[in-house]
C-alpha cells in the first residue's frame, strides 16, 4: 500500500481555533494513518515538504445540483440526458479544482453519476445523491406549464425529469420514497415550501400535509437515512421539523423560535446564500424567468439574518451553495458572503466538520485526524485569520482519497 508523508506543514481544521505548526501527516492508501507534531519515521514513504504551507481538510458542499446546467430549469427539459451527464462531468471536475472533494446533491444526480465518479470515469468530488426530489402537485418540484395537464415528463430522455417527481397522498409518497431509495438515493429530498425557481407556488406556501411528510420521513428512517427539506419560512420549517425532517435547506425566513426548535431536535440548517446574490446580479441576463426574479427579492434580504438567528439559537449550520447553470463558478463566494456575520472558524467548521456530520461521515471527512479519508488541501496563508482566502485560493495541492489531484508545488 502506498505511503506518503506530508511534512512541516501548518495544520488548520475545525478541531482547533489555532493553527498547528510543524505538523506531519502520514497517508496510507486512502486514509490518514498518523498526525504528529514530530517528524514521522517511515523509510519507504514518499515525502512531500510543505514548509511554509497550510494544510486543511477538503471542502464539502452540502447543497448543490450537478446536473442543472441552465438557470431556467425548464430549459433543461430540452437537453438529452446524455448531454446533461457530460455537462455534469465537466462541472464536477471544476468543483474539485475549487477544493470541494465531497458534495451532497440536492436533487438530480443519480447512482450512475455517483458510480462514474467512484470508478474514476468522472473526475470530481465524491457525491451523496438524493435522486429525484418529491413534490406535491403544484409544489416546488412541479415545473409544468399551466396549459400542461398531463403528468410530469418522461424520465427516459429529458434532463429536467431527473430533478423531481410528483407524488400526492400517503400511498403515493411512500411508493415514491421507496423507489428513490431503491435507485440508490443516499437521502430523500422533499419540497416543503414554495421556491424561487418554480413558476407558480408562492414562497410562503407550506407543501405536503403532516400525514404525507411523516410518511416520507418514516420510509427514509426505515432505510436508515433521513429527509432533507426545501423550506424558506418559519411556518414551513416548523412543519418539517415536527414531522421529523433532519436537515432544512435554505431557511432564509427562519425566526428565533423556529431556530430554537431546530436546535432542540438536533436538526441542521443548510443556508445557500450565494445563489441569491448571484441570481440577482446575473439572473436576468442568463434567462431567469421574471416570476423567479420577483420571488428572489423576498428571500435575498433575509439571508444573512438567518445566519445570525441560527447562531443565537445554537443551531448547527451546514454549508451549501445551490447554484445553477453558469453560476456554479461562484461556489467559493459563499465564504465571502458568510464572512459578513460569521467568524472564519465558524465558516470553516460548517464547510468541513459540520457537513461531514450531515453526511453521517463524522471522523471520516472534514477533519485531519487518524482514520479519516485523506481529502486534503494545501494553500498559502491562514484561513482561520481570513476565511476569504478560500474564495480566491489557488490550491498548491489537492488530495482526494490519498491521490494527488493537483500539484502546483513545483
Amino acid at each position: 500500500m502506498n505511503l506518503t508523508i506530508l511534512e512541516n506543514c501548518t495544520l488548520v481544521d475545525a478541531n482547533s481555533h489555532e493553527p498547528r505548526p510543524d505538523t506531519s501527516i502520514l497517508i496510507e492508501g486512502k486514509r490518514i494513518r498518523e498526525v504528529s507534531d514530530q517528524p514521522i519515521q517511515m523509510g519507504n514513504a514518499t515525502r512531500i515538504d510543505l514548509k511554509g504551507k497550510t494544510l486543511m481538510p477538503g471542502l464539502i458542499d452540502a447543497h448543490c445540483h450537478v446536473i442543472l446546467s441552465d438557470l431556467n430549469i425548464r430549459n433543461v427539459d430540452s437537453i438529452p440526458q446524455t448531454l446533461v451527464t457530460a455537462m455534469a462531468g465537466k462541472l464536477m471536475g471544476e468543483m474539485l479544482d475549487r477544493g470541494f472533494t465531497t458534495v451532497r446533491d440536492a436533487a438530480g444526480a443519480d447512482w450512475g453519476i455517483q458510480a462514474a465518479q467512484e470508478q474514476g470515469l468522472i473526475r470530481g468530488p465524491r457525491i451523496w445523491i438524493a435522486g429525484r426530489a418529491l413534490s406535491q402537485t403544484g409544489g416546488h418540484g412541479d415545473f409544468r406549464r399551466r396549459t400542461q395537464a398531463h403528468p410530469e415528463p418522461c424520465g427516459c430522455s429529458s434532463g429536467a425529469a431527473l430533478t423531481s417527481r410528483l407524488a400526492d397522498g400517503i400511498s403515493a409518497v411512500r411508493q415514491a420514497t421507496r423507489e428513490e431509495l431503491r435507485q440508490g438515493a443516499n437521502q430523500i429530498k422533499a419540497m416543503v415550501s414554495g421556491g424561487v425557481a418554480s413558476p407558480y407556488d408562492p414562497i410562503a406556501n407550506v407543501q405536503y400535509s403532516e400525514e404525507e411528510l411523516r410518511a416520507i420521513v418514516e420510509e427514509a428512517e426505515h432505510w436508515k437515512t433521513y429527509v432533507m427539506a426545501h423550506a424558506y419560512t418559519a411556518e414551513a420549517i416548523t412543519h418539517a421539523l415536527n414531522c421529523g425532517v433532519r436537515t432544512i435547506e435554505h431557511a432564509n425566513l427562519i425566526d428565533l423560535t423556529t431556530a430554537h426548535l431546530a436546535t432542540s431536535k438536533g436538526a441542521y440548517i443548510v443556508p445557500t446564500l450565494i445563489t441569491y446574490f448571484a441570481m440577482e446580479e446575473n439572473g436576468k441576463d442568463l434567462g431567469l424567468p421574471e416570476v423567479s426574479i420577483l420571488k428572489l427579492q423576498n428571500v435575498l434580504k433575509y439571508g444573512l439574518r438567518s445566519l445570525e438567528v441560527c447562531k443565537e439559537a445554537g443551531t448547527k449550520v451546514g454549508f451549501g451553495t445551490d447554484l445553477l447553470g453558469p453560476l456554479h463558478s461562484e461556489q467559493r463566494r459563499e465564504f465571502k458572503v458568510r464572512s459578513e456575520v460569521l467568524s472564519s472558524f465558524e465558516i470553516l467548521e460548517s464547510a468541513t466538520k459540520t457537513n461531514a456530520e450531515i453526511l453521517g461521515m463524522a471522523g471520516e471527512l472534514g477533519e485531519v485526524i487518524p482514520g479519516a479519508l485523506a481529502d486534503l488541501l494545501v494553500l498559502e496563508g491562514n484561513p482561520l485569520e481570513d476565511i476569504n482566502l478560500l474564495t480566491d485560493a489557488r490550491w498548491q495541492m489537492i488530495i482526494q482519497d490519498g491521490q494527488i489531484q493537483r500539484n502546483e508545488l513545483n
